[in-house]
C-alpha cells in the first residue's frame, strides 16, 4: 500500500540537513518552499527511500519547487562545532530562498536563533510534512554526490560506500591511514587518528 502523501501549506517552508553525524565530509542543508499545486505524492523522509527515488524527486523538486542548498565545510564545522554549524547552515538556506517565506519549519528539536523567519521546530518533521522531506532529499543526494566526488579525491576510505559516517571500515581505514583534509577534527575518533605515533594529516 502506497504512502500517504505528507502535509504541506503554500508559503511555509521545510528546511532539514544531511551529515551531522559523519566523521569527515561537509555538512548539507536544504530549505525547500513548496508552490500551490505541487504534487507532493511519493515525496517522504528521504531515510524512507531508495536511492533511485531520492534520484528521481531530487529532480522533481529542483525544477518545481523554490530551494536554497548550502554546503558546510568540515572547516566550519570545527571551527562552530556540529550544532551550530547546522544553525548557521539552516538559517542561510533561509536566506537564500529566492521567495522569502511566510514561516518555516525546521526538523528536529532546536531552531537557528538568526533565521530570517519565525521557525518552528518538528521532531521527525521529515516523516510529516512534505516540505521538510522535500529538504531532506536535496540535502542527502546533494550530501551523497559530493562524498562520491570526494572518494576519489581520497581514495582508500571507501567514502562512496559509507559517505563518511563512522563504519566499522571507515573506523579501521582512519587508523590505517590517519585523517585526510576532509575529516573533521574535532570529532574524538579523527582526533585520535591525528593522535596516533607515525600518523599525520593527509592532505
Amino acid at each position: 500500500m502506497a504512502e500517504k502523501s505528507l502535509s504541506f501549506e503554500p508559503g511555509i517552508a521545510g528546511v532539514d540537513e544531511a551529515g551531522r553525524g559523519p566523521l569527515a565530509g561537509p555538512l548539507v542543508v536544504a530549505a525547500v518552499l513548496i508552490p500551490k499545486g505541487f504534487d507532493v505524492r511519493g515525496i517522504q523522509d528521504s531515510k524512507k527511500l531508495t536511492e533511485s527515488q531520492r534520484e528521481s524527486l531530487f529532480s522533481k523538486i529542483l525544477s518545481g519547487c523554490e530551494h536554497a542548498i548550502v554546503v558546510v565545510s568540515p572547516e566550519e564545522i570545527d571551527r562552530f562545532n556540529i550544532l551550530q554549524a547546522t544553525m548557521n547552515g539552516m538559517a542561510e538556506s533561509l536566506r537564500l530562498l529566492p521567495i522569502r517565506p511566510k514561516a518555516a519549519l525546521i526538523d528536529g528539536n532546536k531552531i537557528p536563533l538568526n533565521a530570517p523567519v519565525i521557525c518552528t521546530p518538528i521532531v521527525k518533521g521529515d516523516s510529516l510534512y512534505a516540505a521538510i522531506a522535500a529538504a531532506s532529499i536535496l540535502a542527502k543526494v546533494t550530501r551523497d554526490r559530493l562524498m562520491v566526488e570526494y572518494a576519489e579525491e581520497f581514495p582508500g576510505y571507501g567514502f562512496e560506500q559509507h559517505k563518511g559516517y563512522p563504519t566499522e571500515m571507515h573506523l579501521n581505514m582512519l587508523m590505517e591511514l590517519g585523517p585526510c583534509a576532509i575529516h573533521r577534527q574535532s570529532f574524538a575518533p579523527v582526533r585520535a587518528g591525528i593522535l596516533q605515533p607515525c600518523l599525520s594529516l593527509v592532505v
